[in-house]
C-alpha cells in the first residue's frame, strides 16, 4: 500500500468537510478548533492541494476536497461497521447442554463461581440424555461422555467416568458376597438399553454367587438412581464423579469393586467457534474447576 497521510489528519479533514465547520468537527472529535485547523493545514501541505475555501464561519470544500471527503466518509463508515461486527458484546447468552445428572450433580453447584468470575455471561443449561446440535440455536457447547473424537467438534477431556457399586452405609454392605441379599438399582437412559456400565457387565467380571444382575428397579434418570441409593433402597452402579460429595461426606459408600473405567466426559464445542471469546471464557473456566473425585482405593477394596 502507498503511504497514507496520518489518520488523525484524515479524520479531522473528513469531519470538517462533512460538517462545514472546524468548530463542529472539533466538538465531534473532542479536540480544539485550533487542532482541527492544524491537521487540515498539515494535510493540505502533504497533498499539495487546497482542500477548503475559507469563508467566515464556514469551510467550503474544493473539488479535490469533495472527492476526498466522499471517499473518506465511506471508508470510515466501513471501518465502523467492521469493528462493530467483531466487537464482543458486553453481555452474552450461551446454552450449555449436558445430561441431567451432570447438570444437577456436577455443574449446578459450581454455577455461582461462574457468575462471580464472569457476570457478563448469561448461561442457559440444557439437559438431555441425547446429544443436541451445537449450532448456536439448540446449544453452543456441551459436556458429553464418549471417545472425544467427533467430526467438526473440539473436545477437551474433563471428568474421568469411573463406575463402582455404591450404597448407603445403613445397608451395612461390606463384601461382594453379601450383594445378592440387596436390591439392585439400575439406570437406563431413554433411547438406550443401559448405562455406559450396567449390572450385567459388572457381574461378568465380579462373578458374585447367586446375583441376578437383571433384577431390581430401573430408573431413566441417574439423579433418581442416586436418590434411591441415598435412601437405602438398594445398591447402584454409579459414576463416582457424580457422587463424589456423598462419598466424601459418608452418606454413600463404595464398599468394593471391581471398578470399571468408562469413556470420560468432555467439554465440546464447534471447530468454527474455536476463536469465539465467550466460548473460550466458558471453556477455560470449566477446565480450571477442581475435580473432586474420591480416591480409587475406596472402591478397590480387596474384600470379597
Amino acid at each position: 500500500m502507498s503511504r497514507l497521510p496520518p489518520l488523525s489528519a484524515l479524520r479531522a479533514f473528513e469531519a470538517a468537510a462533512r460538517l462545514g465547520s472546524a468548530k463542529r468537527a472539533a466538538e465531534e472529535l473532542s479536540v480544539t478548533p485550533a487542532a482541527i485547523s492544524h491537521q487540515i493545514r498539515h494535510l493540505e501541505d502533504e497533498l499539495g492541494q487546497r482542500l477548503f475555501v475559507r469563508r467566515p464561519r464556514r469551510l467550503v470544500a474544493t473539488a479535490p476536497g469533495v472527492q476526498l471527503q466522499q471517499a473518506l466518509t465511506s471508508a470510515f463508515a466501513s471501518m465502523a461497521t467492521a469493528v462493530a461486527q467483531v466487537r464482543a458484546p458486553r453481555r452474552r447468552s450461551m446454552t450449555l447442554s449436558t445430561t441431567p445428572a451432570v447438570a444437577s450433580r456436577w455443574l449446578v453447584p459450581r454455577l455461582p463461581a461462574l457468575h462471580a468470575a464472569c457476570p457478563e455471561l448469561d448461561l442457559r443449561v440444557h439437559v438431555s440424555h441425547q446429544p443436541v446440535a451445537l449450532d448456536g440455536i439448540e446449544a453452543d457447547a456441551a459436556i458429553r461422555y464418549g471417545h472425544g473424537r467427533w467430526p467438526g467438534l473440539v473436545a477437551h477431556r474433563l471428568i474421568d467416568n469411573v463406575f463402582a457399586p455404591v450404597c448407603s452405609p445403613l445397608l451395612g454392605l461390606r463384601t461382594r458376597r453379601e450383594l445378592a441379599r440387596h436390591p439392585l438399582l439400575h439406570f437406563a437412559p431413554p433411547g438406550s438399553r443401559s448405562a455406559p456400565i450396567d449390572w450385567p457387565t459388572w457381574q461378568k467380571r465380579a462373578r458374585v454367587p447367586g446375583l441376578d444382575a437383571s433384577a431390581g428397579v430401573v430408573f431413566s434418570d441417574e439423579t433418581h438412581t442416586i436418590s434411591a441409593a441415598l435412601g437405602g433402597q438398594g445398591v447402584a452402579l454409579m459414576s463416582l464423579a457424580l457422587v463424589a460429595e456423598e462419598l466424601e461426606a459418608g452418606s454413600l459408600v463404595a464398599p468394593f469393586g471391581p471398578v470399571f473405567e468408562a469413556e470420560p466426559f468432555h467439554f465440546v464445542y464447534p471447530e468454527a467457534a474455536r476463536d469465539d471469546g465467550w466460548i473460550a471464557t466458558l471453556r477455560d473456566w470449566i477446565l480450571a474447576l477442581p475435580l473432586t473425585t474420591p480416591p480409587a482405593q475406596r472402591a478397590e477394596s480387596p474384600r470379597a
